[in-house]
Parts: C-alpha cells; sequence; structure tokens
C-alpha cells in the first residue's frame, strides 16, 4: 500500500526555488533514502511533507488524503513524525521529560521504555539534562521523541551529520532495529555508503530535482555518484 505520495511539488524562498517538481511515492514499511549534496532540496522537501514549509505548487498525499494544505500538527496527529537536522532539544529537561514531550494520543509500541529499549545508551542518562548528552546522544534521543508520537511515517533529516563514525555506527544499529519493527522511513543522508545500506530504494536530486531513483541493491555506486555531483546525467 502506498503510504506518502508526493506529486510535482514545488518549494519556494521568495524567488529563489528550492524543490522544483518532484514526484515519488513510500509504500507501507519502506525505508526511502533521500540523497543529494547541500542545496539540493532534501531539507525542504521534508519540510514540505511534515508542513513546515508551504509548497507553491504540487500535491502531498498521505494514506490516501490530500495533506498538501493541512497544519504540521494535524499531519502529526495523522501519523507524520519529523527529526530535524540540529535535533532541538529542551537542553534543560531531561531524556526523559524530553520524551514524553511527544507522547501522543496515537496508539503503539513506543512509550519511554521501548524507545529506551532500542536506544540502549540512552539507558543511563535517562534522568540526565539534554545540555549534557554527546551529540550521538543528543541524535538518540530526537529520533526517540518522534517515535514517541507512534508515527506511520518517520522523517529523518541528517542522521549521521557531525557525528564520529563511532557514534554514526551506533545510532544506526539502533535505527535498524526501528526499521526492522516495519516503520515506514525516509531518511535524508550525506553518506552514500549508510544511504544505500539501510534504504531499499533511493531518490537522488540536484538543484531541486530528482536526477536519479530506482531500488538499492540495482543502482551502481558510479552512477549513484555521477548523480549526486551532477558530473553526467543518469541514463
Amino acid at each position: 500500500m502506498t503510504l506518502l505520495q508526493v506529486e510535482a511539488l514545488d518549494c519556494r524562498y521568495g524567488l529563489l526555488q528550492a524543490v522544483r517538481g518532484v514526484s515519488f511515492d513510500i509504500a507501507q514499511g519502506e525505508t526511502l533514502a533521500l540523497i543529494g549534496a547541500n542545496g539540493a532540496g532534501k531539507t525542504t522537501l521534508l519540510r514540505a511533507i511534515a508542513g513546515a514549509h508551504r509548497p507553491a505548487t504540487g500535491r502531498v498525499w498521505f494514506a490516501g488524503a490530500d495533506i498538501t494544505h493541512m497544519p504540521a500538527h494535524r499531519r502529526v496527529e495523522l501519523g507524520i513524525a519529523l527529526v530535524s537536522e540540529g535535533r532541538r532539544l529542551f537542553p534543560s529537561l531531561t531524556v526523559e521529560e524530553n520524551l514524553r514531550v511527544a507522547s501522543a494520543r496515537r496508539r503503539g509500541r513506543w512509550n519511554v521504555d521501548t524507545v529506551l529499549d532500542v536506544f540502549p545508551l540512552l539507558k543511563p542518562r535517562r534522568h540526565m539534562p539534554a545540555a549534557t548528552l554527546s551529540g550521538g546522544e543528543q541524535q538518540a534521543v530526537a529520533i526517540g521523541r518522534a517515535l514517541m508520537s507512534n508515527p506511520r511515517l518517520l522523517l529523518l533529516d541528517e542522521v549521521s551529520l557531525g557525528l564520529a563514525p563511532v557514534v554514526v555506527d551506533a545510532v544506526y544499529r539502533s535505527l535498524g532495529d526501528v526499521i526492522g519493527e516495519g516503520a515506514t522511513v525516509l531518511l535524508v543522508e550525506q553518506d552514500l555508503t549508510r544511504a544505500l545500506q539501510v534504504a531499499g530504494r533511493v531518490v537522488c536530486m540536484l538543484e531541486g530535482r530528482v536526477v536519479l531513483q530506482g531500488e538499492a541493491a540495482s543502482l551502481d555506486r558510479d552512477r549513484v555518484v555521477s548523480a549526486y555531483f551532477g558530473l553526467r546525467r543518469p541514463a
């Protein structure tokens, strides 16, 4: 079943067009990686899906309903959760308090205890302020906070940005557990290796447009790299 459908979406910041005619869909339970260099339009596209940026033209459909003009809080109620780049935690609140802030009425398996089971590195930090956590721990809290809303679609923006490789390994191991639970995930990632390992399908953007998409297992890495940097137009 198609859970999310993006149809000919255009997004602007004044005269600057950040997203240009983007179309793709995500099936229930699928993990799709959205890749591209800085400035490709990936974050703006995620924000448009989450309701944080109003598109100029095009449509966003979720579970068969047109949500293009629906406010962000209503989308959360429907089951869309965004983990923004930069984490944006409440620094003075504890790990547990940051998680509970996002508790929702949607029924599901995710609560404080199940989130901490998936992110065991947070268990000894449960009652510590978020400001005292490492970057990797903060990223885990940000993802866990999104899970607390029991989303049907999890939007992740730059999971590995600014983190040491060993920390990224730990975060992605936990993310693998989340995906294994059947979550539907749209992942923005600049690390091609990570993206190709975790995703079933890949969409590559360049200067606001989709220049390549397909099954991760069937895409040649050289072709992906070429599309990523705009070295040649994919066949």
